[in-house]
C-alpha cells in the first residue's frame, strides 16, 4: 500500500518578503513541518538586501544581486507565494487582506514588512521624489535617471543620517564614473548630520563627504518638491533633477487598523517576537522591542530569523518558546561611494579600502544562502527496487501546466483508432482548438482542458486554467457560454478542503462571469496533487478554423513566447547572473490571465471594422511552432501539391516573455519541448539558435495565432496595440510545402 500523503492541517502565513522571513523561508525548506501550508505575501517577486543598495547604487553591484528572490526561495522553501500588498488583518475572521485579491485565511501569521522613508505629507512628494525604503522602487527610478546621461546631473538627498550619507556619497561617485559632473546637496532637518553614529566616525564621513564636493545643509526645513527643485523654508530653492528621502523610518498605515498594541506606529513585541495577538509574530523593522528597544537596522531582523522560526514551529506544535535578546552594539561598516568604508563601533574610527573588502565579503556571504540551494534528492521506496529506479527519479521532473501535456505525435498515434463521428449535428470533431457542433441558430463549439498545478496558489491556478480552456472557444471566434468544472484537490482537512475548493471556484466564476458564461456544474475529487480543468462550450455564426490561411496573408502573434521556459526554470529554481527568475514568473504570470476574449472578438471581425481572421488558434502546449504547422496543414490539400502553403517566420520580430532568452541560452526547456521539436524535425529550417529553441516551447495561457490578409494586417496591429496587447507580425503564409522557413 502506497504511502498515504500527508494532509494540510494549518496555515501559516508570512507578510513581507523582510530579512527575516527569507531566512524563515530558507530553514523551513531545510526542515519543514508536516501538515503546515506556508505561504508568503510580497508586494514584489523579489526583496533587496538593504546592506548591499549603496554599492548597487554607486554601481558595484549588478542589481540581481542584491536582491533575494523570493519565488525561487519559496519553490525552494514548498511555499504558496502571493504577490499582492497586505492592506490589513481581520483577527476575527483570522483572514488576512488583500490589495487587488480575496484575503487569505491564517492560523498563525507572521509580519516582516519593513518600513518606507516618504514624506506623504509633503507637497509634491509623491510626484517628484522617490523614497530609499522600499528599496526596489528606489533602485529602479535611480538606473533610469542615470542612463538619461545628464551632463551636470542635479540630485538632493533629504536625510543626512548614515542612509543618507552613504547614499549621498554613492550618488555622486556613480554620476561621476559615468563622466558627469554632479552636484549633490545633502540636508539634514536638525543641527548636527549623522546623529547615530560615533564622534570618530561622523569626523570621517564628513570629510568623505568634503572631499566629494557633497554640499551639506542643516536646519534645513523642506516645504515641497517641485519637478526640478526643492523649496526650503527660510532659504533659496534647491534645483534638483533627482530627490531622494532618506529621513527617518515611517511604518506601514494599514498596521493601526489591525488593533495590535502599537509603538510609535511599529507593531509591539515581546521576547517571543509575538504580539499582543498570540498569533501573530512580527520581525524586523516593523517590530519594536518593548523589553529591548533598538534603532531600525537589518542586523537585528537576521538576528531574530533563529529565534522566529524555532518560536512559531513551538506555537503550531505546543512546544517551549524562547526569548530573543538583541546585542547593545553592533558593527556597523558604512560604505563611501568607491571601494572604501568607514567603521564605527565602540568609538573606534577605521576607515579604508579593507572595510570595504571585508563589508564585501560579510555582504556577499549573506546573499549566498539565496543562491544555491542545497539538493533535496527525491525518496527512494523501500527495496528492493527495479534498477534505473534512482536515476529515473533523479531525472528532470516532468513540467506542469501545459508542459506536462502527451507530444503531438504521441497524441495523434492514441487518436488514431477513434471512430468517426456518426451524430449529424457533428460537424467537425478531434482537429481544431474545439468540436462544432450544428446549433439552432449558427453554431455550437465545445472544448476540455485541464493543467496540473505549477503554483501553490489554487485560486490564481485556477484563473489560468479557466482562461486556458476558454481559449479554445475564443481561438474559434466563439462566444463563451458555460463551463463544467473538473477538479482533484490535495488531502487535507475537510476545512481546508472545503476553504480550497471555494477558493478555486470563486476565481474560476469570475473569470467565466466576466466573459460571459455560468459554470453549470463538475466534478471534484481527492488525489495526490492540485489539477483544475473545465470544459466549456460557445456560440458563434461561423467559426474561424484553423483552416483557410492563403498565400500572402499575414500572421500575426498576439503574446510573447516563454511561458514554458520559465515555468521550467521556476521549478528547478534556476540561477542565471543577471536575471531575477521571480520577476520573469511574475510576467509570465501577467501574461497568462491576460483573457484573450476582447482579442479574439477583434480577430473574428465581431463588432469591427476588419475583415475576420482566414485562419486561427491559441498557441498552446504544442508551441508556436506545431501550432503553426496545424494551421499549414488545415489550410494545405496534401494531395494537390500547388494548394500547399508554408509560412514564412522573422524570428527576431517574435516577442518573447522577459527573461525568456536568458534561460533559453542557458539551456534550459520545458519537458515537452524535446516532443514538440521532434514534431517539427524535417517541417521548419533556420541554424539552432535559443530563439529559435523557444518556438517549441509550451505555453499555458499563451496567445493567439491569427492569419489575416496582408492589406489588413498594418489596422489589425494597430487595433490589437489600441486593447494594449504586445502583438506583433511574425511573418507571412508562401506557397510551398507545409513547413516553416525562418528568416
Amino acid at each position: 500500500m502506497q504511502d498515504r500523503p500527508i494532509p494540510i492541517l494549518s496555515d501559516l502565513v508570512l507578510i513581507g518578503g523582510g530579512h527575516a522571513h527569507a531566512l524563515f523561508l530558507r530553514m523551513w525548506g531545510m526542515a519543514p513541518l508536516p501538515g503546515v501550508r506556508l505561504t508568503v505575501i510580497n508586494p514584489g517577486a523579489a526583496a533587496p538586501y538593504t546592506g548591499m543598495l549603496p554599492g548597487h547604487i554607486a554601481g558595484h553591484y549588478r542589481r540581481d544581486e542584491i536582491m533575494i528572490d523570493l519565488v525561487r526561495l519559496a519553490r525552494f522553501a514548498g511555499a504558496r507565494v502571493i504577490l499582492d500588498r497586505v492592506t490589513g488583518i481581520d483577527r476575527m475572521g483570522r483572514r488576512v487582506l488583500l490589495q487587488n485579491s480575496p484575503s487569505i485565511a491564517y492560523d498563525m501569521a507572521s509580519i516582516d514588512i519593513g518600513i518606507s522613508s516618504d514624506l506623504p505629507g509633503l507637497s509634491g512628494f509623491d510626484d517628484h521624489a522617490v523614497a530609499a525604503k522600499p528599496l526596489g522602487g528606489y533602485a529602479a527610478r535611480w538606473e533610469a535617471f542615470v542612463a538619461q546621461g545628464l551632463p551636470r546631473p542635479r540630485v538632493v538627498v533629504v536625510g543626512a543620517g548614515v542612509g543618507g550619507a552613504e547614499l549621498a556619497l554613492a550618488s555622486h561617485f556613480r554620476l561621476t564614473q559615468a563622466g558627469a559632473a554632479p552636484e549633490v546637496v545633502l540636508l539634514e532637518q536638525g543641527p548636527t548630520a549623522l546623529p547615530g553614529i560615533g564622534a570618530g566616525a561622523r569626523a570621517r564621513l564628513l570629510r568623505h563627504l568634503d572631499r566629494a564636493g557633497i554640499r551639506l545643509i542643516t536646519n534645513a526645513r523642506v516645504t515641497g518638491i517641485g519637478a526640478d527643485h526643492v523649496a526650503l523654508q527660510d532659504a533659496p530653492a534647491l534645483p534638483s533633477d533627482f530627490t531622494l528621502a532618506v529621513a527617518g523610518a515611517r511604518p506601514q498605515d494599514w498596521l493601526t487598523e489591525t488593533g495590535l498594541a502599537l509603538q510609535d506606529g511599529f507593531v509591539a513585541i515581546g521576547p517571543t517576537l509575538q504580539s499582543t495577538d498570540p498569533l501573530i509574530f512580527a520581525a524586523g523593522d516593523c517590530a519594536h522591542l518593548t523589553h529591548a528597544p533598538r534603532p531600525k537596522a537589518g542586523v537585528f531582523a537576521v538576528r531574530q530569523a533563529p529565534v522566529l522560526f524555532h518560536n512559531i514551529r513551538a506555537a503550531l506544535t505546543g512546544g517551549r518558546l524562547r526569548p530573543y535578546w538583541p546585542q547593545r552594539d553592533y558593527l556597523k561598516l558604512i560604505s563611501t561611494g568607491g571601494k572604501g568604508a568607514v567603521a564605527d563601533k565602540w568609538g573606534l574610527p577605521l576607515d579604508g579600502g579593507w572595510l570595504w573588502r571585508w563589508k564585501d565579503r560579510i555582504d556577499r556571504k549573506f546573499m549566498a544562502m539565496f543562491e544555491e540551494y542545497p539538493a533535496m534528492r527525491p525518496r527512494l521506496p523501500d527495496g528492493p527496487f527495479l534498477p534505473g529506479l534512482a536515476e529515473a527519479m533523479a531525472a528532470k521532473p516532468m513540467c506542469a501546466g501545459c508542459g506536462a501535456k502527451m507530444g503531438s505525435d504521441e497524441l495523434s498515434a492514441a487518436l488514431a483508432s477513434l471512430p468517426a463521428p456518426q451524430r449529424a449535428e457533428v460537424v467537425s470533431g478531434p482537429g481544431d482548438d474545439a468540436a462544432i457542433l450544428k446549433a439552432q441558430s449558427g453554431f455550437q463549439v465545445i472544448t476540455t482542458d485541464h493543467l496540473r498545478s505549477f503554483t501553490h496558489d489554487a485560486r490564481l491556478m485556477s484563473q489560468i486554467a479557466a482562461l486556458h480552456a476558454l481559449g479554445d472557444i475564443w481561438a474559434m471566434g466563439a462566444k463563451p457560454q458555460v463551463a463544467l468544472a473538473q477538479v482533484t484537490l490535495p488531502h487535507m482537512s475537510a476545512a481546508k478542503t472545503t476553504g480550497m475548493l471555494e477558493e478555486i471556484m470563486l476565481a474560476a466564476s469570475a473569470v467565466f462571469r466576466a466573459a460571459g458564461a455560468d459554470i453549470v456544474g463538475g466534478h471534484s475529487s481527492i488525489g495526490a496533487e492540485l489539477t483544475v480543468g473545465f470544459t466549456v462550450t460557445g456560440l458563434t455564426e461561423q467559426p474561424v478554423t484553423k483552416g483557410g490561411a492563403a498565400v500572402g496573408d499575414a500572421v500575426i502573434l498576439t503574446k510573447p513566447l516563454g511561458v514554458g521556459t520559465i515555468l521550467a526554470a521556476e521549478m528547478a529554481m534556476a540561477l542565471i547572473p543577471g536575471l531575477i527568475l521571480g520577476e520573469a514568473v511574475a510576467a509570465a504570470l501577467a501574461s497568462m490571465t491576460r483573457p484573450l476574449g476582447p482579442v479574439a472578438m477583434l480577430l473574428a471581425g465581431d463588432g469591427h471594422a476588419i475583415a475576420p481572421a482566414h485562419a486561427m488558434t491559441d498557441v498552446t502546449g504544442f508551441g508556436l511552432a506545431g501550432h503553426l504547422l496545424e494551421i499549414l496543414d488545415a489550410s494545405s490539400d496534401g494531395s494537390v501539391p500547388e494548394t500547399s502553403v508554408g509560412a514564412e517566420l522573422r524570428l527576431d520580430a517574435i516577442p518573447l516573455l522577459s527573461g525568456a532568452l536568458m534561460l533559453a541560452e542557458a539551456g534550459i526547456a520545458s519537458s515537452l519541448a524535446p516532443a514538440n521539436r521532434g514534431t517539427c524535425v524535417g517541417r521548419i529550417g533556420g541554424a539552432e539558435s535559443p530563439r529559435k529553441a523557444l518556438l517549441f516551447d509550451p505555453q499555458t495561457g499563451g496567445g493567439l495565432l491569427a492569419v489575416v490578409a496582408a492589406d489588413q494586417a498594418s489596422a489589425v496591429l494597430a487595433a490589437l496595440h489600441d486593447l494594449g496587447e504586445e502583438a506583433a507580425i511574425i511573418g507571412r503564409i508562401i506557397p510551398g510545402p507545409a513547413r516553416i522557413t525562418l528568416v
